[in-house]
């Protein structure tokens, strides 16, 4: 009897990325990368017209972000198990992703057995997190229920307050996520009202101290 094959949508907005995780699956019989995708939009194209068993979805992409991808996969296809790959350490997106329905969060620096073994556990049903990230979990979960202020915000006005803490002006940020300046405006309102905030600096300095910017 043939194994049945675990057909992969890698959406990755780097072709050189993608290109190392089709090296990475190619060797592992049971494990096809049956399509790719460079943005949000061309990973709902490829939802209409095919069936995949995983979806690989980098958490940073242009236009719609994976979290936002992730909400509207999770309404559309809920059976459907998306692994969440980031450059970003675990701590900053993992719990927002798996709050989102992913059925597991990867960094890219994984070594490529643990990519393997983490669409495997996915596709039977299972979630996959890493050893370090269970660890956090479960001293997030023991932890005083009271939120950091970050913690009460939408995953839009989280993206758009760690832009800022970068040091990028509302009309760069609004150009990135191709949203209008007023849009962004908004978004910076929501995120001093929400955080007690007066202005940017106060913003960058939360974020620098919480790690949450490289």
């Amino acid at each position: 009897m043939t194994e049945k094959k675990i057909r992969i949508l890698i959406a990755d907005d780097h072709p050189i990325v993608r290109a190392g995780f089709k090296q990475v699956l190619s060797e592992t019989p049971d494990l096809v990368v049956a399509d790719e995708a460079g943005n949000g939009q061309e990973v709902l194209e490829h939802l209409k017209k095919k069936k995949y068993d995983v979806v690989l979805l980098d958490i940073s992409m242009p236009g719609k972000n994976g979290l936002e991808i992730l909400k509207e996969l999770k309404t559309d296809y809920p059976k459907l198990p998306v692994l969440i790959l980031s450059i970003y350490p675990e701590e900053q997106y993992a719990i927002r992703a798996l709050k989102a329905g992913a059925a597991g969060y990867l960094t890219k620096e994984s070594a490529p057995h643990e990519l393997i073994s983490a669409i495997r556990k996915i596709s039977a049903g299972g979630r996959y997190i890493s050893a370090s990230l269970a660890e956090k979990l479960a001293t997030y979960l023991n932890v005083d229920m009271t939120k950091s202020p970050h913690e009460t915000l939408s995953d839009r006005e989280h993206q758009v307050m760690r832009l800022i803490a970068s040091g990028k002006t509302v009309s760069e940020i609004a150009e990135s996520l191709n949203l209008s300046v007023k849009t962004i405006s908004t978004y910076r309102t929501h995120i001093l009202e929400k955080m007690k905030m007066k202005n940017n600096a106060e913003i960058t300095l939360y974020a620098v101290q919480n790690k949450l910017v490289e």
